[in-house]
């Protein structure tokens, strides 16, 4: 492969020939210095043109923009643009991709790139289809397309199939979800089925609702935060801004991670350039670091202490809540032994956390997937929801439970009904719209989906956003199921490794849209909290190409499947049509049918819960006894390799490196973990040298799956018997357990063995 393929490309640091020193804080001057970069570069007129354009940030569920203005929040407030927000620009208004880069190099050439690689070839310009047997990608027609697609999707309805991520529209996904169902077909797989299932599952249980009860002004009157299982520090900066705030006013935060990250110990935000830029903002006042997949018997703990302290709200469950009694009997008669062998955190650490929440008038409770991503997310999710129920934090201004999703929009597809579950009152007026009865055969989640596909069971696949090869544990299952589709439509702005490993037994197509701020019409997204932003109009950089709206595809291709049935397809081309559609459609979006007029963006109805009533059929909410896990690590024979080979055990987080979008790499390196480069290990120096390997020695990381070699071996802050390496790379050596409630893999939980 010619150097052309891989310009701009940073070189990976040799081994040992890296600053062992990292910085004493999160953000800080060097987001000023990412800043200044991007925006003071040639590319800078364009960057600061997407900026200030009216649509929400292309990155996290926390991010700003929509009618309010490219730096402003749900309430107004400025200055709260992140540093992802320009990485994920900058890589949208990259140069488009010249033709020649398909037809001089090879589909195993291609193969050989690495996320980041992929992301700067730049952007997708033209339509491209690799057929079987050939080895390049080559420019293929519209029309041609459209045959292929019609062909495709004309199979039986439980052999076709969709997945998605949270890139594009409420609007493309209304559209997905509506053209899928009126097929017959249930298999709508989304990127959140790796993710927030768990919160999803047990919330819908617990509450009535699948998503976070808290907005950002209830946030803004909480006196504590719990933290669980997210590094927002990375991943959502604008939620640091908030916690900042909250420290400022006196308030707590206890953070629970197995791995220390200095962002959560002390963050510098660029919103308070005097009193945080430069020194740091305590954001910690507790910081706990359990066994990894131990959050249950941590927050049994926490209510085994609360009880004891007599800081449960008894008359509060007695009036709200139903199944009590049982939980509170678990917590107390479950022994401390027990608790903290199995959690790793000791009895006066776990009472100090106790004792915050119980004298706190106002909590709020988050987490991420370091919660969720585990063969036991569900009753990790139950277990936090059960102590802030057990304190009366639920129902009341300043309170309640707060799932910190990834991407800007994947709540937004589940609540367009792109998901296995769909909600019933959406079912029903799927059902009135469509004049038939909706399938009842269980349509396939992300994993789900995979297996099928493996079991020969899909023939065609339609993929709107996301990267299906590279999100999956076990990556050689992922290419080889895929392998066995007939034929996959990939939808993307910029090239992934996807499109190159992921691809289908006769024909694999990759069709170029203009991304959010492009759209020649208006769109709409949801944050993470349940608020409704308006995308304005916007135009391409890219001249003389043949890029296609999300909108524009999906309504055409319906239309020739479906013809006008159940709607005229082409006159939703206008999306002002689609949301209209929308509004009568998805309980809570009545304020859609009049957005285009009023350009009033709102907070769905009904999810924010400011009194303890809850859409449940007797208004309470449910709790429910969580198990303790039993976290048993296999023997070093269970990985095949012979007692003679020294090496140690550990239980393997797999996470985001600092600069990393879902499994977009965008730097190498991870400056904030001392992580010179993607293949690296962070490691417990204790468990390091107990086996007698030393810091940036070279081992193997050895999986279920298969192995890692010639890892990094990096010291940190990660508590003993724990380890961290950065996905999708490590995603090949090991078979991730599912949570069979939720279809989540377990990916901050994987045993593997290093040597």
């Amino acid at each position: 492969m010619d150097t052309n393929i891989k310009q701009n490309i940073e070189s990976t640091p040799t081994f040992g020939d890296q600053n062992d020193e990292t910085p004493s804080m999160g953000g800080g001057l060097p987001i000023i210095e990412f800043w200044a970069e991007h925006t003071l570069s040639p590319s800078g007129p364009k960057l600061w043109k997407t900026l200030l354009h009216k649509s929400a940030c292309l990155s996290c569920s926390w991010g700003t923009g929509g009618q309010k203005g490219g730096f402003t929040n749900e309430v107004g407030e400025k200055l709260q643009r992140c540093m992802k927000s320009v990485e994920a620009i900058a890589a949208e208004i990259q140069p488009p991709i010249s033709a020649n880069v398909f037809s001089q190099h090879t589909i195993n050439e291609l193969q050989q790139l690495t996320s980041l690689e992929a992301d700067r070839l730049g952007r997708l310009s033209f339509p491209m289809i690799l057929r079987a047997g050939k080895t390049h990608y080559e420019r293929i027609s519209w029309e041609e397309i459209y045959q292929i697609a019609l062909s495709a999707f004309s199979k039986s309805p439980e052999r076709v199939a969709s997945y998605s991520s949270g890139r594009s529209s409420n609007e493309a996904a209304f559209l997905l979800q509506l053209m899928m169902r009126s097929l017959g077909s249930n298999n709508l797989a989304d990127c959140s089925d790796l993710c927030h299932a768990a919160s999803t599952t047990a919330l819908k249980q617990m509450f009535g609702t699948r998503t976070s009860v808290v907005d950002l002004e209830n946030l803004k009157q909480a006196d504590c935060v719990v933290l669980a299982g997210s590094n927002c520090a990375y991943n959502h900066p604008r939620l640091m801004n908030e916690l900042i705030k909250l420290r400022d006013r006196g308030g707590q935060v206890i953070v629970i991670n197995p791995i220390e990250e200095i962002g959560l110990v002390k963050f510098g935000s660029p919103a308070f350039p005097i009193k945080s830029l430069l020194t740091g903002s305590d954001i910690s006042s507790l910081y706990l670091q359990p066994i990894p997949g131990s959050d249950t018997a941590l927050f049994v703990g926490i209510q085994k202490s609360l009880i004891e302290k007599g800081m449960v709200k008894i008359e509060y469950l007695q009036a709200y809540t139903e199944g009590w009694e049982f939980v509170v009997e678990q917590a107390r008669t479950t022994d401390w032994e027990t608790i903290t062998k199995i959690c790793g955190i000791s009895q006066p650490e776990i009472e100090a956390a106790a004792t915050i929440i119980g004298k706190s008038k106002r909590v709020v409770f988050g987490w991420a997937m370091g919660i969720t991503q585990h063969n036991n997310g569900v009753d990790n999710v139950y277990s936090i929801a059960n102590t802030a129920l057990i304190t009366g934090n639920v129902g009341f201004e300043g309170t309640g439970v707060m799932p910190i999703r990834g991407h800007s929009n994947v709540q937004g597809f589940g609540s367009m009904g792109v998901t296995v579950n769909l909600k019933t009152e959406i079912q029903a007026t799927l059902e009135k719209l469509l004049g038939r009865s909706l399938s009842r055969v269980k349509g396939y989640d992300t994993r789900a989906l995979i297996t099928a596909a493996d079991d020969e069971k899909v023939d065609a696949l339609i993929c709107l956003g996301g990267n299906l090869y590279a999100a999956n544990p076990d990556s050689t299952q992922a290419k080889r199921a895929l392998g066995k589709i007939e034929t996959i439509i990939y939808l993307a702005t910029k090239p992934n490794l996807g499109h190159f490993h992921g691809l289908a037994k006769q024909n694999t197509i990759i069709i170029p849209v203009l991304n959010r701020f492009e759209n020649p019409h208006k769109t709409t997204v949801e944050s993470g909290n349940n608020f409704v932003r308006l995308n304005d109009e916007g135009e391409t950089h890219i001249k003389n190409a043949e890029l296609i709206s999300e909108i524009e595809f999906l309504t055409e291709l319906a239309h020739r499947i479906h013809g006008e049935y159940p709607v005229k397809w082409r006159k939703l081309q206008d999306t002002k049509y689609v949301r209209q559609l929308i509004a009568k459609t998805i309980p809570g979006f009545e304020k859609m049918a009049n957005i285009d007029e009023t350009k009033e963006e709102f907070t769905i109805s009904g999810r924010i819960f400011t009194e303890p009533k809850f859409p449940t059929p007797s208004t309470k909410a449910a709790m429910f006894i969580t198990p303790l896990p039993k976290l048993i690590l296999p023997d070093q024979k269970d990985f095949g390799i012979p007692e003679s080979i020294k090496g140690v055990i550990v239980s393997l987080i797999t996470g985001r490196s600092y600069s990393q979008h879902n499994t977009v790499v965008y730097k190498i390196g991870d400056q904030y973990r001392g992580m010179p480069h993607r293949n690296c290990i962070l490691m417990n120096r204790g468990d390091a040298e107990s086996v007698g390997l030393k810091e940036h020695q070279r081992v193997t990381v050895q999986g279920d799956a298969g192995k890692l070699e010639n890892v990094e071996v990096i010291y940190g802050a990660v508590r003993q018997g724990a380890a961290l390496m950065f996905y999708p790379e490590v995603n090949a050596i090991f078979k991730a357990q599912i949570d069979e409630r939720s279809g989540t893999p377990g990916f901050k939980r994987v045993p593997v063995f290093v040597y």
